[in-house]
């Protein structure tokens, strides 16, 4: 069974829908639309008329590529809008054996316990560290024996009517989403590998009008933040240092954007209004524009890396990603302002779909989007929905099963023997308020009756060797 999840990067310049299939086999984009932004600026909606028909636009592009519809829909909003706070809960373990109940009441009990504005709703619940009784540094609890369960998290919250303007704008667009997702977020899941976030990573995703930074450590985010430049700056510098309209200047950015350039080449540049004269610019005059831009940008981001606390936990470095990246010697420039670090240049990860869509970093958000639809969150998380997401692959082995639910339409409704659900892998799992042994298959058994009897068949069957083995005693 497949489901098609639309993702849509709802950002300050250009608004990115991407359509993708999800299967059994994984993950493959078979769509995608873009619309110049209206009624957006730096992150923040400022006409909902507008962002819906630029919305509109890209979504009814991206049905077009695909030639199909929609059936889930996660959409992005940007660091703007976002506060973060760290929290902790703890719970008692009265079974003595933690399952994802223990879990997810130790993430809502940190959840009650965070100093939350009456302004802002909770966007993101992500625990970055659990102890069991006395020991510490937990990675994953599940099926860990104990009586104590404790959990730090990191909360990032959203401005309560900055999100009822995006839902607004989203109706009026026709679309209603299934999960709203920090874009910074969403880029990280697109372009993180396994090695960076165990290791720790400052991921930055730099756009037209915004840049986003997370700090990834712990198996979880630590710390983000926002930055109100973008390389649509990198445009407004030079349309007012070479006296040329916006247009202009964006075309001169996006073909001669090379922060080092020693070219004697002249480009000639149109003036502002029909009454001046062409002049020409050389190139090393343009290219200094923009390193000019740059280089204050990214001293701005490595100022916040400092501040954050964690620069000495990323061992991994600094993962860049988003459009501002495709400028030529970016990362050359970003290894000296971040004191020699690891600087990676990311693109979205390899998967099937459309080649040009999966190697264009300006699209990382609007796939990550797509990733976090079919499964690929972190282990555990309370979403936007306030529903407890749970790892992207679940192996379910002989055990009870009551405290799983299936996500996506993923259901148990035909009878199964033991040996299907032992090898059934679930992704993208959350748990509500509904467990599995509510769940009644035909006769109206539950389904951990259907297996205990399953099981039971299973060990009273003989096998062929103890037939045989009967069978030649008799004869003696």
């Amino acid at each position: 069974m497949s489901t098609k999840i639309l993702g849509i990067d709802v950002g300050s310049v250009q608004i990115c829908a991407v359509i993708g299939q999800h299967d059994e086999t994984g993950l493959k984009i078979i769509g995608i639309g873009t619309s110049k932004t209206q009624g957006i600026k730096k992150g923040v909606i400022t006409n909902i008329e507008l962002a819906s028909k630029s919305i509109k636009s890209a979504l009814i592009d991206a049905q077009r590529v695909a030639g199909t519809r929609y059936e889930k829909v996660v959409v992005s909003i940007s660091g703007a809008y976002t506060k973060s706070v760290d929290s902790n809960g703890v719970v008692n373990v009265p079974t003595y054996e933690i399952g994802i109940k223990e879990i997810q009441r130790s993430m809502s009990e940190s959840e009650r316990r965070a100093q939350i504005h009456s302004d802002y709703e909770k966007l993101h619940i992500l625990p970055y560290n659990f102890k069991v009784d006395d020991q510490e540094h937990i990675e994953d609890p599940l099926g860990m024996n104990g009586s104590r369960l404790e959990v730090q998290t990191h909360i990032i919250m959203a401005q309560k009517s900055s999100l009822s303007n995006l839902r607004k704008a989203l109706n009026l667009a026709g679309v209603e989403p299934d999960n709203i997702v920090l874009s910074s977020y969403a880029s990280a899941i697109a372009t993180l590998n396994q090695d960076e976030k165990d290791l720790g990573v400052a991921f930055i995703d730099m756009g037209g009008a915004t840049c986003n930074m997370i700090i990834h450590s712990g198996n979880s985010i630590r710390y983000n933040e926002f930055l109100g430049i973008g390389s649509s700056n990198i445009t407004n510098d030079l349309s007012a240092a070479l006296h040329t309209p916006i247009l202009k200047a964006e075309d001169i950015k996006l073909n001669y954007g090379i922060l080092l350039n020693n070219a004697n080449e002249l480009v000639e540049i149109p003036p502002i209004n029909e009454d001046g004269k062409v002049q020409e610019v050389s190139l090393d005059v343009i290219s200094n524009v923009i390193y000019a831009r740059a280089e204050e940008t990214l001293m701005i981001l490595a100022k916040m890396l400092e501040d954050s606390g964690y620069k000495n936990s990323i061992a991994a470095g600094v993962v860049l990603t988003g459009g501002m990246t495709k400028l030529e010697g970016i990362r050359e420039l970003a290894v000296a302002v971040f004191d020699n670090m690891p600087v990676r240049i990311a693109r979205p990860k390899e998967m099937e779909g459309l080649y040009e869509i999966l190697r264009d970093p300006a699209n990382s958000c609007a796939i990550g989007l797509c990733m976090y639809g079919a499964g690929y969150f972190t282990p555990y998380e309370i979403d936007s929905e306030k529903k407890m997401r749970y790892k992207d692959e679940i192996v379910v082995k002989n055990k009870i099963l009551k405290d799983i639910v299936y996500d996506n339409g993923v259901k148990i409704e035909d009878k199964k023997n033991i040996e299907e659900v032992d090898n059934k892998i679930f992704r993208g799992s959350t748990l509500d308020d509904n467990y599995i042994d509510d769940l009644r298959i035909d006769d109206d058994r539950t389904l951990q009756d259907e297996l205990n009897e399953d099981l039971n068949k299973k060990e009273k069957k003989p096998n062929i060797f103890s037939v045989i083995w009967n069978k030649i005693t008799q004869l003696f």
